[in-house]
């Protein structure tokens, strides 16, 4: 019997030593987790990765139950939706828990973004996990400009048709690229299940991988904290950041507080406010697609409308496309504009801290105009706050490198 205990080990063990022995689950748990050492002053900006995590995961089980429903039909995809809203059971809250965390997932994507701008989370030698982070967010919008179709409401459709037609403002390619979007010379029935394939497949596979490069690369070279400083710097005797704790209960301890909190807002918006007063779900979406009558006032999502309002800044179809582009793509290049010696904003100078307030309040103008008419003082506003989102990330090599920064303290400081 003792032998049988030594070859087969503690009978607690047991089950999870066959399961090592074939798959490296404990040291994997260890490395990621439970031995995974992130500095000890964390704030509350740290929830919202783990609170995008929670919202893909709500996205992607509503989604699976609002497929066994939903027909990518023309003819019946607008009638399957209000199937689910009326006759499934359950359905309405399925749906709006979709629709819901759709715009809750930008929410804590935008946050989680900003808090890197605060810190300095995308400077050496986290470079490529700013730039994976970047590829999640296009796969998102892409992710989110996919499903927006598919309820083949009125702003759906006219919605696809205003942004479908931008990529016509591109040289030479541009019509027969927009021909291949659509699949059709109009947005049909097989731009539809084109868009349905991308939604339901192909953009959720590709951001499940990039979550997890983004996580790997996290995890190798360690997570930044709000001074700045590299804990793996300062090792005690036993290898351990003297200024580190694991990951593992000390902050899913924490993180968990923050989950339930954010499940309750999340829950009230659900069962109290799904529309938003129109700001999440619009009222014209409620009105079947009708390729004859174009809605008044076409807008797309509050998540995008920081862009579309660029886009409509500029009179020229072609050049109001290139900004709009350039708009999307300038943050992926933070981490070699930013020439600061520290990451931190806590030690940086009142240079960048008042050109991030400034973007910050660009960005919420942008936000605004993007859902008011392109008339009058609404375009001159938006001419205004585009210039000025241009030079937060233009002229950044210039204030970053001239600002005064305070010294870094020599270990991370903690306040409790």
């Amino acid at each position: 019997m003792a032998r049988i205990e030594t070859e087969v080990g503690k009978p607690q063990g047991g089950f999870m030593k066959w399961i090592d022995d074939r798959f490296p689950f404990t040291k994997t748990m260890e490395h990621h987790v439970t031995k995974y050492y992130a500095a000890k002053n964390f704030n509350w900006w740290y929830i919202f990765g783990v609170l995008a995590f929670v919202v893909l995961a709500i996205q992607l089980i509503t989604g699976i139950f609002l497929t066994m429903n939903y027909k990518p039909s023309a003819t019946e995809a607008f009638a399957s939706v209000e199937y689910i809203m009326r006759d499934v059971e359950w359905g309405w809250l399925i749906r709006y828990m979709h629709s819901t965390g759709a715009s809750f997932f930008f929410v804590v994507v935008y946050l989680h973004m900003f808090r890197a701008m605060l810190y300095g989370s995308y400077k050496k030698p986290r470079e490529l996990i700013w730039i994976i982070g970047m590829l999640i967010f296009f796969v998102l919008m892409a992710e989110a400009f996919a499903g927006y179709l598919l309820p083949w409401g009125q702003m759906s459709y006219w919605g696809a048709q205003v942004i479908i037609s931008l990529f016509g403002a591109i040289p030479v390619i541009g019509d027969g690229l927009v021909e291949y979007i659509k699949g059709d010379y109009a947005i049909s029935d097989i731009t539809l299940n084109r868009f349905f394939a991308l939604h339901v497949i192909v953009l959720p596979l590709a951001l499940i991988g990039l979550v997890f490069v983004h996580i790997v690369a996290l995890h190798e070279v360690g997570s930044n904290n709000p001074d700045g400083i590299e804990i793996k710097d300062n090792k005690g005797p036993d290898g351990v950041p003297v200024d580190g704790i694991a990951f593992h209960p000390y902050h899913t301890s924490k993180d968990l507080v923050g989950i339930i909190v954010f499940l309750m807002i999340f829950s009230a918006v659900v069962f109290f406010a799904p529309e938003m007063g129109g700001f999440f779900l619009e009222h014209a979406n409620f009105e079947k697609a009708n390729v004859t009558a174009t809605p008044e006032h076409i807008a797309p999502v509050w998540y995008f409308t920081p862009y579309y309002a660029i886009l409509r800044a500029v009179p020229d179809k072609f050049w109001g496309f290139v900004l709009f582009a350039i708009s999307v793509v300038l943050p992926l290049f933070l981490p070699w504009l930013d020439r600061s010696r520290v990451r931190s904003i806590r030690y940086r100078g009142w240079m960048y801290k008042t050109a991030l307030t400034t973007f910050v309040i660009t960005f919420l103008m942008l936000l605004w105009l993007g859902l008011q008419p392109a008339e009058g003082l609404y375009v001159l506003l938006a001419r205004i706050f585009t210039v000025l989102y241009f030079a937060f990330f233009l002229l950044m090599p210039y204030y970053t490198a001239k600002d005064k920064t305070k010294p870094l303290p020599d270990r991370v400081v903690y306040h409790g």
